[in-house]
């Protein structure tokens, strides 16, 4: 026993030495240096390309499945702007739809997004941020009817 407590050890220092350590703070997120840094609104500066799947109510009282890519430009300061092209299984497709929202991020790399598509709807989105904002990933919490879930990558560098 004494010896596979020895290989273990040796491997893990050959995988440290070959691959390099990466070093996680409390919130899970790593800079350039392995250090955590607390997440902000700029953690998610930037174009980011979306991808959406789920189900949505749909005329008639029925449900339908939804699947969309969205194309998000987050201003690191609490707004963005967007153009989705969603398609409902009911519904059809709705192509090149511009919008804009809001969102907030906590410290910990959680946070909130709000949209309004339309008149006197609002979609409120619960987030957390991946690799030091490289990814997104979210769902939709209201309205209640709604379970979309989407991951978000970003196109461009900060």
């Amino acid at each position: 026993m004494r010896r596979m407590g020895w290989a273990a050890t040796a491997a893990a220092t050959v995988a440290v030495v070959i691959g390099g350590a990466r070093v996680m703070g409390a919130n899970g997120q790593e800079d350039e240096r392995g250090r955590g840094e607390p997440c902000g609104e700029a953690t998610v500066r930037g174009d980011y390309g979306i991808q959406i799947q789920g189900t949505r109510p749909a005329p008639g009282g029925l449900t339908e499945s939804v699947v969309g890519v969205v194309l998000r430009t987050y201003d690191g300061h609490g707004s963005f702007d967007q153009v989705s092209n969603v398609k409902g299984s009911i519904t059809g497709t709705v192509p090149d739809s511009p919008g804009s929202g809001t969102y907030e991020v906590n410290p910990d790399c959680t946070g909130i997004i709000r949209f309004q598509p339309g008149p006197g709807i609002l979609i409120e989105e619960r987030l957390v941020i991946v690799d030091n904002g490289r990814e997104i990933r979210a769902a939709v919490m209201v309205p209640t009817a709604v379970a979309i879930t989407s991951v978000h990558q970003r196109i461009h560098g900060r």
